[in-house]
């Protein structure tokens, strides 16, 4: 039998298809992920990405781990036998390494017990899962100006109206946020209090128990991400927000992505159960639950207690990498540029002279085989535009004095 291909249909004329929805338009694009498309070229040094050290990486401890669980030796959910690590396992997140996470908490003066602990897929579901449960579109969100620029693109998605709350090397300026507060009414505070993306600057005791006070008298919650509190190379460890305000007045985030690995994109929120009810019902609607090996993977890694010395080898290293950095600044920078110095994370923050536009220096810095990220996307209004973010932990302290090397070159030739 001899088959025939059907004439065409004609229908009506093709129509343009629906626009996307007005969320998702009125966001931009990371400039920070965009960038690293660009500096990943061969032989370009790149001070862009936060990114931890890929030879830092405990891979013998990782593989061992992976191998533990799908064997059936996991620690907590996995460990009856390896394949129930490859199962459908709960919103909330494996048992252990909830335990695990609030053990570390406790150990830094917030009293936390496992129940308080919600598992995400990194920090920044964390995030977008709070912006979905806390904000309703035209909802205030107060945040630090500069702030971390993937908090802001979550509260934006979430319909919420940012308002920049002065920040300084003090701190943030408590008499605004109370005026604020009063004037606007806010639904949350957002901030990272340790070694902030992107300035590197840290709040004090004084300064966390004000925000703290300031949340409970005019009802805002203050969101506290703190990815970076264990990445301390200098200087005396602050107690969190959370241990110095009002119970349930603080949800915080965290991750282990800068203190074991961001590809296995595991994050935790620590709430109160009014708000972790919330959180879970966003999660199961967003991806049921993070991955459970590698839920199961982190716990047996964590019980194998190789992290203690795995993070003082990063702390050691980024330590070196930091002050090669430091150092190299004046000789790299125009002259009247400044910059914060931190004690601990991943980025300096500078601020070149007047006239300077660190957007169209990086064109030139690209020509140079150099990157790094110009500081107005961090802004959610009145960008400065001579800022820049430089992150310090990818490279060793040769490959740093080299980038800034030919930073210095860009500058000189954009001068």
């Amino acid at each position: 039998m001899i088959m025939t291909c059907p004439e065409p249909v004609e229908g009506p004329p093709t129509t343009a298809l629906p626009a996307l929805s007005s969320r998702v338009r009125a966001v931009r694009s990371s400039v920070i992920r965009d960038l690293l498309a660009l500096t990943e070229r061969p032989g370009v040094i790149s001070f862009a990405g936060g990114l931890p050290a890929p030879e830092l990486f405990d891979l013998e401890g990782a593989h061992a781990s992976f191998d533990a669980v799908l064997a059936g030796r996991g620690a907590g959910e996995g460990s009856a036998g390896g394949r129930s690590a490859l199962q459908y396992s709960p919103t909330e997140g494996n048992r252990t390494l909830r335990e695990q996470v609030a053990a570390r908490y406790s150990a830094r003066g917030l009293p936390t017990e496992a129940a308080d602990i919600l598992i995400t897929t990194g920090s920044q579901q964390g995030l977008s899962l709070l912006s979905t449960v806390l904000v309703d579109p035209g909802d205030v969100v107060l945040v630090e100006s500069p702030s971390y620029l993937a908090a802001l693109q979550s509260f934006a998605l979430a319909g919420a109206r940012l308002v920049a709350v002065p920040s300084g090397d003090d701190g943030i300026d408590l008499d605004a946020l109370a005026g604020l507060a009063a004037r606007l009414q806010p639904k949350v505070l957002y901030t990272v209090p340790t070694f902030q993306n992107p300035t590197g600057r840290t709040l004090d005791a004084e300064n966390r128990r004000g925000v703290g006070a300031a949340a409970g008298r005019y009802g805002f919650r203050v969101l506290e991400d703190d990815p970076y509190a264990e990445l301390r190379y200098s200087g005396d460890a602050a107690l969190p927000i959370a241990a110095l305000a009002a119970p349930g007045q603080v949800v915080s985030t965290g991750s282990f992505s800068k203190i074991l690995a961001p590809g296995l994109r595991l994050g935790w929120v620590r709430a109160d159960p009014r708000l972790r009810a919330g959180l879970v019902v966003a999660k199961q609607a967003a991806d049921l639950h993070t991955s459970t090996v590698d839920q199961a993977a982190a716990a047996h890694y964590l019980s194998s207690d190789r992290l203690v010395p795995a993070l003082d080898r990063s702390r050691d290293a980024y330590r070196l990498r930091r002050d090669a950095l430091l150092s190299g600044l004046p000789a790299a920078l125009p002259p009247g540029s400044h910059w914060t110095s931190p004690d601990g994370g991943m980025f300096v923050w500078a601020t070149l002279p007047p006239g300077w536009d660190t957007t169209a220096l990086l064109t030139t810095a690209l020509a140079h085989d150099v990157a790094f990220v110009p500081g107005a996307p961090f802004f959610p209004a009145d960008p400065d535009p001579a800022t820049m973010r430089l992150s310090f932990t990818t490279y060793g302290p040769d490959a740093i004095a080299e980038g800034l090397r030919r930073l210095s070159a860009a500058v000189g030739a954009a001068g």
